[in-house]
């Protein structure tokens, strides 16, 4: 509803307004003469007419009606972006905004985040989001930076920004950051769309090909991350025979295209970690030491504290839990992950390994304490309690 009706008022604010204003609409018509036929184009209608009225209100039609009249149809054959919801996230990643505000703004107004959502996805205080959301908002504003699709010449410059925007969907609801379920099955399938509708778009770009292989991949294995009840799974303990393997074939197709293309991109190399864990018969039998030496490879095509976390699990498998642990303290130290729930559940899980039984407790309530989704919540407080001696 946002795409299309951005789409008619080239003004994002006045969209917003419209759209709140058609569900606030619909509650009270629909619950009077019930559901539409179609209730997607009646909302789009109804928000569509409700931004001509701010317009009016705000005695900006003179300046707005010569865009409110050109009314393009949906998608035209010499549309660069024929899907309403990816042209908008283009429109939003306009290299005017830092990257950083480019992908937040987009996942708020586009994607439907939460702000709580975006912060803990950059690691930032939920009012330090906030005001950054703010921002970037009346920069596009001060600026008059348009709501235009770009053409398919500008599409490259942005589509690094767009590729992350996807990326970071797909993991908000891979494992959501709070409510009773560990994956918001919402979230995931509209950004594995999204990966589809851009590589069909740009299928010579290599790493949108190698996203589109690390969503395949991580979806390939989605019903085993629960157990019938709910309960997180370990991937050690996973039922590897219940992973789609018609996905991850697909998805080795599209890894083997980004990495012997040229070199590789950060995408790429998460998709051929991914891809590794997926070929192996049993979480013992996975290659490490391969993806120890991948993780190398993307930590310096991608310097980032999660990744160098990542790395560390992985470490641990292949130098054991003492080599992992001091770089796991190393980046306790380092201070960027304060507040990442994983940084004190690595911790202590590699404490229990080592017996220090009575420290990876308190690295379990840590980790606990910064835990929002009920799944991993449960998880972490059955390994939180103390362990007494038989």
């Amino acid at each position: 509803m946002l795409a299309a009706t951005v789409r008619v008022t080239r003004d994002l604010d006045t969209a917003e307004e419209a759209v709140q204003d058609a569900y606030v609409e619909a509650l009270r018509t629909w619950a009077r003469d019930g559901v539409p036929a179609q209730p997607g184009g009646w909302l789009t209608t109804v928000a569509r007419r409700k931004a001509l009225n701010v317009l009016r209100r705000g005695q900006t039609l003179r300046t707005k009606l010569p865009l409110l009249l050109e009314a393009a149809p949906e998608s035209t054959p010499s549309d660069p972006i024929p899907d309403d919801r990816l042209r908008l996230i283009f429109i939003c990643c306009h290299p005017a905004l830092s990257e950083e505000a480019r992908i937040a703004l987009t996942l708020r107004l586009v994607c439907g985040l939460s702000t709580p959502d975006i912060a803990r996805a950059f690691l930032v205080a939920e009012p330090t989001m906030a005001a950054r959301l703010t921002r970037a908002k009346k920069k596009i504003a001060t600026a008059r930076i348009p709501y235009v699709a770009p053409s398919s010449e500008d599409l490259p410059q942005r589509v690094d920004a767009v590729l992350s925007v996807i990326h970071l969907l797909y993991s908000a609801g891979h494992t959501a950051h709070s409510g009773e379920a560990l994956v918001r099955d919402e979230l995931t399938a509209r950004a594995l769309d999204l990966a589809r509708t851009l590589h069909a778009l740009l299928p010579a770009d290599r790493e949108t090909a190698a996203l589109l292989a690390l969503l395949l991949v991580h979806h390939a294995r989605r019903t085993t991350r629960t157990d019938d009840h709910g309960r997180l799974v370990r991937l050690e303990h996973q039922d590897r025979s219940a992973w789609d393997r018609d996905l991850i074939a697909d998805a080795d197709r599209l890894v083997v295209t980004a990495l012997t293309a040229g070199p590789p991109g950060r995408f790429a190399v998460q998709a051929a970690i991914a891809a590794l864990h997926a070929q192996a018969a049993s979480y013992s039998q996975t290659d490490w030491p391969q993806i120890v030496t991948l993780y190398d490879v993307l930590l310096r095509i991608w310097p980032s504290p999660v990744v160098a976390l990542n790395r560390a699990v992985a470490v641990a498998m292949v130098q054991g839990p003492a080599a992992a642990l001091a770089e796991v303290e190393a980046l306790e130290r380092d201070g960027r992950l304060t507040g990442y729930r994983y940084l004190p559940a690595t911790k202590a899980d590699l404490l229990h390994r080592l017996g220090r039984d009575a420290e990876a407790v308190q690295a379990y309530q840590a980790a606990l304490a910064l835990t929002d989704n009920a799944a991993e919540h449960e998880f972490l407080a059955e390994r939180a309690q103390p362990r007494t001696s038989p």
